[in-house]
């Protein structure tokens, strides 16, 4: 009796499902100390990079494809009007710090003694009108000069007797100085400069746009010479610092994953290298396992999102790619030490 090639192959496939479903039920009800398979994709994180201000685009010494590290300068706009006006508020600060010094500091001697000077003249003035006044009282009595004259004498008097008042008091406030009021309105404005300036100073420093954090440049959206708008992107940044892979857990297998767990990983371009990482947080809701997950399983089952940490000494995993975790289920350490990248991390460590 002969078989065709198709019933061979279709009798193959049937019995290949029979051992999966066989390894599976074993899972579930027997042996759950066998390795745990996840898959899953190297997580895409992107950050967009933009001026807070508008300028023209000086420099941008990076490329797409580019690895920059945290902080480092990835476009330059041209500073020149943040410099002047940098400058500008330097010489307001420093002109209003003067006056408030000034202020402060009170009145100086030659104030007081030129006040003083003032009061004792107007107290000499007014003698002398009143010793005016007192003749001429004495010779209207005797008829000698009108009604007119004393008068005139009189008004004068007191006219120099304001004077010395006035006088008087002008020697007190130059004594006591500057008026409490005044002082604190030349602090408020000095402050008000002084935070003008700064706001200036953080706008020139911000024509330097750096990198948030370690990553690769994706695209390269502006060029040298382009007019740069606040908050529009001039490029877009892959993180890769730490880089994690989003991995999806079954329910039945929810039990058997802990954070801190240690993880293999590793790729279809690479298959025989392992990539050595760990679960660094487990979902607390479930979700149906998004078409994007390359997994042998039914995909309308609930599943828990993980993150697994990988160390990519190399830097040979990409953003997006598919990878295989493999995880070794066992007793969860009560106390452990947070796992993490050495300088080159070694298979099993």
């Amino acid at each position: 009796m002969r078989f065709s090639p198709v019933r061979s192959t279709l009798a193959a496939l049937i019995m290949a499902a029979l051992v999966l479903s066989a390894c599976s039920d074993d899972r579930r009800s027997g042996d759950r100390s066998a390795p745990l398979t996840l898959y899953g994709n190297v997580d895409i994180r992107e950050v967009q990079l933009a001026f807070q201000d508008a300028g023209r685009i000086r420099a941008l010494p990076v490329d797409e494809g580019a690895r920059v590290a945290a902080g480092q300068v990835v476009a330059e706009l041209d500073p020149t009007r943040y410099q002047l006006e940098l400058q500008r508020l330097n010489g307001e600060v420093a002109a209003q710090t003067q006056v408030l010094a000034r202020l402060r500091q009170g009145s100086r001697p030659q104030e007081v003694a030129r006040a003083r000077a003032a009061t004792a003249s107007a107290r000499a003035s007014l003698a002398d009108a009143a010793t005016q006044l007192a003749r001429k009282q004495q010779l209207r009595t005797v008829n000698r000069i009108s009604v007119q004259e004393v008068d005139t004498a009189r008004t004068r008097v007191e006219t120099l007797q304001a004077n010395l008042k006035a006088a008087e008091e002008e020697v007190s406030l130059v004594v006591e100085g500057p008026r409490q009021e005044d002082i604190a309105a030349a602090e408020a404005s000095l402050a008000a400069l002084a935070a003008a300036r700064d706001l200036a100073a953080q706008r020139l420093e911000d024509t330097r746009l750096l990198a948030p954090a370690a990553g690769v440049i994706r695209t390269r959206i502006l060029e040298p010479g382009a007019m740069a708008a606040p908050g529009a992107p001039v490029f877009t940044l892959a993180l890769t610092d730490p880089l994690w892979v989003r991995a999806y857990i079954s329910e039945p297998d929810l039990g058997l994953v802990h954070e801190g767990m240690r993880a293999e990983v590793r790729t279809d371009t690479l298959p025989d290298k392992t990539y050595q990482g760990w679960v660094g947080f487990i979902s607390s809701t479930a979700e149906f396992t998004p078409k994007t997950v390359e997994t042998t399983e039914l995909r309308t089952k609930l599943v828990y999102r993980a993150r697994i940490f990988v160390c990519d000494p190399q830097e040979e995993l990409r953003l997006g790619m598919p990878v295989t975790v493999t995880l070794q289920p066992g007793a969860r350490p009560e106390s452990a030490p947070a796992p993490s990248c050495g300088p080159d991390p070694q298979p099993g460590s």
